[in-house]
C-alpha cells in the first residue's frame, strides 16, 4: 500500500512539472458544455520515459513494462485533481475517467525495438515496443465502442443508477469485450444492462505495416529465403488518417494477442506515429570526388562522364548515353520535399531493342530508394479486399506505384498493355491521382465512395517501334513511330525519347562482344576507360545528388521563359500544336535534375540549356521538327568517348545554345529584354 501512495505521489509530481495539471483542466473545460454528456470522458497524457526515471525509477519502470497497471496509477490522480479541483461536475466516479498514455518516445535500447522480419509469435509481456515498416494495404475509418454504460436490471439495487459500470476499451481488446449482454452485477450478481443513449464512440483504422526489406524483392534483386509477413497495426482516434499508403513510418506501439474465436492474431495497438525518411548517403564517393576537381572547367562534363560510364555491366560505353543520362536525371529528382510536395520525371523510350533497354532500365532501378517493378499480373494502383478483424470495411490494398510512393514504378514494356489498362495509366499520368471505387452495399455502407490516392512516383516505360501501328505515313517530319500507342498516350509521359543508336553491325558486334564478356568474366570491363564506378558508387552518387537543395538563377529563368514562348508561338503557326503548360515544368523539373547530377546548388544557364534540349527532343519526336532544327542526339552529338570527345561536345552545345538564343529572338517579341546577347 505505501509503494503504491509513493507511485501516485510521483504520478503528482511528473504531471505537475510537465504541465500535464494544465492540459486536464483546458480539457475539463470543453466537458462543461451542456449538450455534452457521455458516460465516459477521454483524456491524453503524454509520458516522457526520461524525465519519469529522473523523478521515480520505480514508477518509470512501471509505465515501460507495465502500462496498464501504470495508467490505473494516472487514471486514480486524476480523478482525484478533477474532484479536488472542481474541474467539472459530469465525473461521478473513477471509471468515468478514460486515461490514455501517449508515450514521446522509447529508450534507445534493442530491448525495446521490434524487427518486424523476427517479430514474436507467442504470447509476451503488453509493453511498448518501437518498430518501422512500409505500409501497404489500410481501411478506411469506421467506428469503435470507445466506452458504454451498464445498470444493473436489479431496481433495489445501487448500480441501477449512476455510472458505477463502466467498460472501456484496452488495447488488444475486441469489441465484444466492452459490449456484449452476459455482464453481471458485482454487488447483487443481476445481469448487467447497456444504456445505449450513453455510449462513446471513437475511430479506428487498421494499417498493414511489412518489413523495409520486403519491397527490396519488387526492384527484381535476387530474392532472399527469407519470408516477410505483414503486420496489422490499430490506429485509434487522433491517429486515424496519420499514415499514407507507400510510405514508411516508425511505430510506437502495444504489441497485443487478439482473441477472434478460433484465431489468435498478433496485432499492435498504435500510441505514437512518426513518418521516417530513407537514410541517404552525405558523402560523395571518392571517385565521383576526384572526377567533380578534374571537369570543374565544364558544366556539362560531369554528367557527360557519369552517363557514358553508367551501365556497363549492361551495354557497352557509348551506346545509350542519352537514355542513361536521362535515367540518372529522373532518379536524382525524384524526391519529396520537406513541405511534402512531389518532384517527378516520368520517362518513354522508343526503341528497337528492347531486351538491353529492359535490363538497363532494373539496373537504374536498384539506384532509387524506393523501386518497384511492375508485374503484368499484379495490380499497378489499388485493390480491395474486406477487413478480417471483424469490421468488415474496405481494405485498400497498394499497387506497384503507391508502393513506390517516393520512387521509380517501372512500368516495362507499355506496348503489351490492353487499351483500358493504357487509359488508366494515362489518367494516372496527367492528374497523379489514383481513383478508387468503394461499393458501399458489398462493404456495408449505405452509399458507394470513390476515393482519390495521390500517386508520387515517377514511371519509367519503353515501347519497341518495330511494332508498326498501321498508320498512313503521312506524319510530320522528325516524329516516331510508337507502335500502337496513341498520340495522347506518350503526351502524358512528357519526356520521350528515341534510342537513336549506331545502326548496322557495328552497334550489334560491340553489344554481342559486351554480352559474351560479361558471361564468361562478370564485372570484368576491358575497355580503355579514365574512369571506373561500381554500382555502388553510383548508388550514393545518386543519393547525395537527390538531397541537394537547387536554386533556379535568373539567366536559367529567362533562357527556359524565353525558349517556352517561343516553340509555343512557332508551334502553333506552323503545326497547329499546341505547347501544354506543363512543359514549363518539365523544363525546370529537367534543370534542377541536370543541376543535382552536376552536383551543384545553382541552376545554371548551361543547365537550363540540357533542359531545353531535352524537351525540344521530345516534342520534335511527338509532333515533328520545327525551325529551332537539332541533330539526332542534341545532348551527345559527338563521342565523348575519344581524346578529344568532351571537348567537342562542349563547343557543339555551345553552338545549339546559340542556337536557342536565335530561336527564341526570332519567335518571342522582347526576348532581348530578359536574355542577354552571347
Amino acid at each position: 500500500m505505501a509503494d503504491v501512495l509513493s507511485l501516485k505521489e510521483s504520478v503528482v509530481v511528473y504531471l505537475d512539472r510537465s504541465g500535464g495539471f494544465k492540459r486536464l483542466a483546458d480539457d475539463c473545460k470543453h466537458l462543461n458544455d451542456p449538450q455534452r454528456t457521455e458516460a465516459v470522458y477521454k483524456f491524453s497524457i503524454r509520458v516522457n520515459p526520461s524525465d519519469l526515471m529522473e523523478i521515480d525509477p520505480l514508477l518509470g519502470d512501471l509505465v515501460l513494462h507495465n502500462p496498464l497497471k501504470a495508467t490505473c496509477l494516472f487514471q486514480t490522480v486524476c480523478f482525484l485533481a478533477i474532484k479536488t479541483l472542481s474541474l467539472t461536475e459530469k465525473v461521478d466516479t473513477e471509471s468515468q475517467v478514460n486515461v490514455t498514455l501517449n508515450f514521446t518516445h522509447l529508450p534507445p535500447f534493442p530491448e525495446y525495438m521490434l524487427d518486424l522480419s523476427r517479430f514474436p509469435r507467442v504470447y509476451g509481456p503488453m509493453r511498448p515496443v518501437c518498430m518501422e515498416g512500409f505500409v501497404i494495404a489500410m481501411t478506411r475509418v469506421t467506428k469503435y465502442t470507445q466506452g458504454a454504460r451498464f445498470l444493473c436490471v436489479n431496481d433495489d439495487c445501487p448500480c441501477s443508477t449512476g455510472f458505477h459500470h463502466i467498460r472501456v476499451h484496452t488495447p488488444g481488446a475486441t469489441e465484444s469485450a466492452t459490449v456484449r449482454n452476459d455482464f453481471t452485477c458485482v454487488i447483487c450478481s443481476s445481469q448487467l444492462k447497456e444504456d445505449v443513449k450513453f455510449r462513446v464512440l471513437g475511430d479506428k483504422q487498421l494499417v498493414e505495416l511489412i518489413h523495409a526489406k520486403a519491397l527490396e524483392a519488387l526492384k527484381g534483386n535476387q530474392q532472399s529465403p527469407l519470408r516477410y509477413q505483414s503486420v496489422t497495426v490499430f490506429l485509434r482516434d487522433e491517429l486515424c488518417n496519420s499514415m499514407r499508403i507507400g510510405r514508411l513510418y516508425s511505430v510506437l506501439g502495444i504489441p497485443a494477442l487478439v482473441h477472434q474465436w478460433p484465431t489468435i492474431t498478433w496485432n499492435i495497438e498504435a500510441n505514437n506515429i512518426q513518418q521516417s525518411e530513407p537514410k541517404s548517403c552525405c558523402k560523395l564517393p571518392t571517385k565521383f570526388l576526384e572526377l567533380l576537381n578534374a571537369t570543374a572547367s565544364s558544366p556539362w562534363r560531369f554528367s557527360a562522364i557519369a552517363a557514358h560510364c553508367f551501365g556497363l555491366e549492361v551495354a557497352p560505353p557509348g551506346l545509350f548515353n542519352t537514355v542513361k543520362l536521362i535515367l540518372l536525371l529522373s532518379l536524382a529528382q525524384t524526391k519529396t520535399n520537406a513541405n511534402d510536395t512531389f518532384q517527378y520525371l516520368d520517362l518513354l523510350v522508343v526503341t528497337n531493342d528492347p531486351l538491353i533497354l529492359d535490363r538497363l532500365m532494373a539496373h537504374s532501378l536498384r539506384l532509387a530508394c524506393h523501386g518497384v517493378r511492375h508485374q503484368a499480373s499484379g495490380e499497378m494502383f489499388a485493390s480491395l479486399s474486406r477487413d478480417e478483424h471483424g469490421a468488415g470495411a474496405a481494405n485498400i490494398h497498394a499497387g506497384s506505384a503507391l508502393l513506390a510512393t517516393g520512387g521509380i514504378c517501372m512500368l516495362g514494356d507499355i506496348s503489351c498493355y490492353k487499351k483500358d489498362k493504357l487509359d488508366h495509366i494515362q489518367s494516372v499520368l496527367e492528374s497523379h491521382t489514383a481513383s478508387v471505387f468503394i461499393p458501399g452495399k458489398k462493404f456495408g455502407e449505405d452509399a458507394d465512395q470513390l476515393l482519390s490516392l495521390p500517386v508520387q512516383c515517377s514511371f519509367w516505360a519503353f515501347t519497341d517501334s518495330s511494332q508498326r501501328s498501321g498508320k498512313l505515313d503521312s506524319s510530320a517530319l522528325g516524329t516516331v513511330e510508337t507502335g500502337p500507342l496513341p498520340l495522347q498516350f506518350s503526351e502524358a509521359f512528357g519526356l520521350v525519347v528515341e534510342c537513336r543508336e549506331r545502326v548496322g553491325q557495328q552497334a550489334q558486334l560491340a553489344q554481342t562482344l559486351h554480352t559474351l564478356q560479361q558471361a564468361v568474366h562478370p564485372g570484368i570491363l576491358n575497355y580503355p576507360l579514365c574512369w571506373e564506378f561500381s554500382t555502388q558508387d553510383y548508388t550514393e552518387l545518386v543519393s547525395y545528388a537527390r538531397d541537394l537543395q537547387v536554386e533556379l538563377l535568373p539567366a536559367a529563368k529567362t533562357l527556359i521563359h524565353g525558349y517556352y514562348m517561343a516553340s509555343r508561338r512557332a508551334r502553333t503557326q506552323s503545326q497547329g500544336v499546341k505547347i501544354s503548360l506543363s512543359s514549363i515544368k518539365l523544363l525546370i523539373s529537367l534543370a534542377e535534375a541536370h543541376c543535382k547530377l552536376s552536383l551543384r546548388t545553382k541552376v545554371l544557364e548551361e543547365d537550363a540549356v540540357i533542359a531545353v534540349l531535352l524537351c525540344e527532343n521530345a516534342v520534335t519526336l511527338k509532333h515533328g521538327a520545327s525551325t529551332l532544327f537539332l541533330p539526332p542526339e542534341p545532348t551527345f552529338p559527338s563521342d565523348v568517348g575519344e581524346a578529344d570527345g568532351l571537348h567537342k561536345r562542349d563547343m557543339m552545345l555551345d553552338e545549339l545554345h546559340q542556337s536557342i538564343l536565335r530561336f527564341t529572338y526570332t519567335y518571342a517579341p522582347g526576348a532581348d529584354t530578359y536574355i542577354t546577347e552571347e
